[in-house]
């Protein structure tokens, strides 16, 4: 993907630029002087929505063509438009690290036939990977959960073979959990703490009389 910057004047207020469509930027990296850019507002969103942080951009209009990475994006709080953005300029063999978001694809067996709940329990990875390669989501087929007992686990998963993954293989990614129904506990009735209307009437009675053979 290419995106067209150019270099921006600092002596221009970001508010002007705003107001005529223009996005202020900057872009900077490990050896790569941080640099005011500016760039087309409603190009750079419709780019973002489609790259993400996790895609190598190529930007050109500077001294050069620079790769890149979107490294931040600051929005506004009401519009939601984007008001700055951040660039991280890649040098040629470096690699970078970056969390990539998982995307889970496919219908699993465990969940439509067997009632099963699909949990996820990771969202994204963070890898060391070399920008040529690096994957803008990793995939994973949840049809391979057939059973209630069935599990994905990181070792399951496939990298770029250049990434480099600090989780441990055996770390759960998704499983299938199973509903519980809940049954509220009503403690048992103590019957011989009753008292029926027929007890209570011959006692009131019984209490009556009592009560008149004393007076006598």
């Amino acid at each position: 993907m290419e995106l067209a910057v150019t270099k921006r004047d600092i002596a221009k207020k970001v508010k002007a630029l705003r107001e005529e469509g223009v996005l202020p930027a900057v872009v900077y990296g490990r050896s790569e002087e941080s640099t005011p850019i500016s760039i087309d507002r409603k190009t750079f969103e419709k780019l973002f929505k489609t790259a993400g942080e996790s895609t190598v951009i190529t930007l050109t209009g500077l001294s050069g063509p620079k790769q890149a990475l979107i490294h931040e994006v600051s929005v506004h709080p009401v519009t939601g438009q984007a008001i700055h953005a951040d660039f991280y300029a890649i040098e040629k063999g470096q690699k970078v690290t970056v969390s990539v978001p998982l995307e889970f694809d496919g219908v699993s067996p465990a969940v439509k036939d067997l009632g099963g709940i699909l949990t996820k329990v990771i969202h994204e990875i963070e890898m060391e990977v070399d920008p040529s390669e690096l994957p803008q989501a990793i995939h994973i087929d949840i049809s391979k959960l057939a059973t209630l007992d069935d599990q994905i686990k990181v070792g399951d998963l496939t990298f770029p073979k250049s990434a480099t993954v600090s989780l441990d293989p055996d770390e759960v990614v998704a499983i299938i959990s199973v509903a519980k129904e809940e049954v509220e506990e009503v403690a048992p009735i103590d019957l011989s703490a009753i008292e029926t209307s027929v007890e209570r009437g011959k006692k009131e009675e019984e209490g009556e009389a009592a009560e008149g053979e004393s007076k006598e």
